[in-house]
């Protein structure tokens, strides 16, 4: 298995792909050719030519040619996913339709799009339609009943405490980040924002998880991969990108491991209801629950439930109605005496975790 460990390969991807062992990777990335030919020259107001997507991977005879392409790395990328790993598929309004069918004719289980907004997309120069912003981006399981990894609460620190939604404003590739040949042209046309990866694979790996990638390009993500400690295993058949792909990585460095640490997501926590407590007599019926201020004073009925002059209910429920909201979390609101000091209950749960484990 070492064999795909920390390495790419200037291969074919769909004669490398049958060279995989079942079930090796957790995630896998892709970036195919988007089968998006122009077909004829675009020009901007001073007359100067656009670069578009010319190059000759991405040139197919036919859509049937394309979904031939389409079905036959997906179909490998399905085998070699670990049973509880997932897919993310990139690509613009010229394809990612296609490959969301074939996603659902192979029983992957799509969880999201997301749209990629760009906040420095090109424009429409001739004005003929809207001016082309985003990407989607197609996030599945390998089947419905598939454990995938989705670190939740990292993802809403990143997102200042808010929920992250399926619509990511990041910019394009530009500046020191887009690789560049002497002349000041682009190395490759369509290469991806090292950010955009950065969420990708903090929202759906671990450390140490292995992230396959068919269509490395030059590098991005084995190179963001390394940064965040993960595995990573890529395939670039062009030489050229190949080259430079390597060159990335070995320039990348892993971040220190004490900055690797993500939030635990509470989902993956042991779920321990109030009346445990109760029933493990960690609390016992009668003792009273105070509020942070001390200022409301519920007491423990038998049942779990707890009683504050008229209210009764669950811990949650009942503080809820005290602060005059719909909803509120008890844990994190009612305190106990324990050996003379004021303790939130929720530290006598964390105990219990910590025992169970």
């Amino acid at each position: 298995m070492s064999t795909f460990f920390n390495k790419i390969v200037n291969e074919d991807s769909l004669l490398e792909l049958k060279k995989i062992p079942d079930k090796t990777f957790d995630l896998v990335f892709a970036d195919p050719p988007y089968n998006m030919q122009i077909g004829e020259t675009l020009r901007r107001p001073d007359a100067s030519k656009v670069k578009g997507v010319d190059d000759k991977w991405d040139q197919f005879d036919s859509f049937k040619h394309y979904d031939d392409f389409s079905k036959a790395w997906l179909i490998e990328c399905k085998r070699i996913l670990k049973d509880n790993g997932s897919i993310w598929v990139i690509g613009s309004y010229h394809n990612i339709f296609r490959l969301g069918y074939h996603l659902q004719n192979l029983d992957y289980w799509l969880l999201n799009d997301v749209i990629w907004r760009k906040n420095n997309p090109m424009p429409n120069f001739r004005g003929t339609r809207f001016t082309n912003a985003h990407e989607t981006l197609i996030w599945a399981s390998k089947d419905k009943k598939s454990k995938y990894t989705f670190n939740y609460q990292s993802l809403k620190c990143l997102n200042d405490d808010l929920q992250m939604r399926s619509d990511w404003m990041l910019p394009i590739c530009s500046g020191k980040e887009r690789l560049k040949k002497n002349n000041g042209k682009k190395i490759h046309s369509t290469q991806k924002p090292e950010s955009l990866l950065h969420r990708v694979i903090l929202a759906t790996t671990n450390k140490n998880d292995l992230i396959f990638d068919p269509f490395l390009g030059t590098g991005t993500t084995a190179v963001v991969a390394k940064k965040l400690g993960r595995k990573y295993y890529g395939i670039e058949k062009d030489k050229k990108y190949f080259k430079v792909a390597c060159d990335r990585i070995s320039k990348t460095k892993i971040l220190e491991e004490s900055y690797l640490d993500t939030i635990a997501n509470n989902r993956s926590k042991p779920r321990i209801p109030f009346g445990s407590l109760v029933e493990l007599g960690i609390l016992k019926p009668g003792t009273v629950l105070s509020d942070p201020k001390n200022k409301f004073n519920a007491k423990i009925m038998v049942d779990g439930s707890i009683k504050y002059k008229e209210s009764e209910g669950s811990i949650h429920k009942v503080a809820a109605k005290i602060m005059g909201t719909e909803s509120y979390n008890g844990w994190t609101y009612w305190h106990c005496n324990v050996g003379g000091s004021m303790v939130l209950i929720d530290n006598l749960r964390q105990r219990l975790i910590s025992d169970t484990r």
